[in-house]
């Protein structure tokens, strides 16, 4: 058992859309991310996701509509829905994601994004 403070492990990287451990619980992993610009279309048909907003505004797009999500506020998307996170301005955006960990950040899509191994902080 240990606290781990969210901020200092934001600060062991500076690369954009390449997740990081930070926890594991009950066969969800947590997440943390930067993210900059706009990611691809996707979807995962057997997970759901939660992005917690840590720093900035992220923009979530959904095929009908696009959802703001600001700091300290968090979204789940139904697993089978397609999405596209983003965000604005060039802001580079903090999040958290809580996922089982067998999710893949890309779905089904296998591009240079796509990050199948991620390392710990």
């Amino acid at each position: 058992m240990e606290v781990v403070n969210i901020q200092e492990k934001f600060t062991q990287f500076s690369d954009h859309w390449n997740p990081r451990i930070a926890g594991n619980l009950n066969g969800q992993l947590v997440k943390l991310a930067k993210i900059k610009g706009d990611f691809i279309w996707h979807s995962h048909e057997q997970e759901d996701e939660l992005f917690l907003v840590i720093k900035g505004t992220l923009h979530m797009d959904f095929r009908d509509k696009s959802i703001e999500v600001q700091e300290g506020e968090f979204i789940i998307v139904p697993r089978g829905v397609e999405h596209r996170p983003r965000t604005i301005n060039d802001e580079e955006v903090q999040i958290m994601l809580f996922e089982p960990a067998a999710t893949v950040n890309t779905g089904a899509i296998q591009n240079e994004r796509t990050r199948n191994e991620l390392e710990e902080v």
